[in-house]
């Protein structure tokens, strides 16, 4: 999810297309907030782990 993130403001910036950017900005915060709260140990969505 973090990549895809990165993806979609990459070719957002690139390409000028404000729709991609602010999706690739949700999903980028979206997979740091899943990766936080899994390397800490918090189960989330059933699993111990999130990556």
């Amino acid at each position: 999810m973090i990549t895809l993130g990165v993806i979609l403001l990459i070719v957002g910036f690139l390409l000028h297309i404000n729709i991609l950017w602010t999706i690739g900005i949700i999903l980028l915060a979206i997979g740091l907030i899943l990766f936080l709260l899994g390397s800490v140990g918090h189960a989330v969505g059933g699993r111990r782990h999130y990556w």
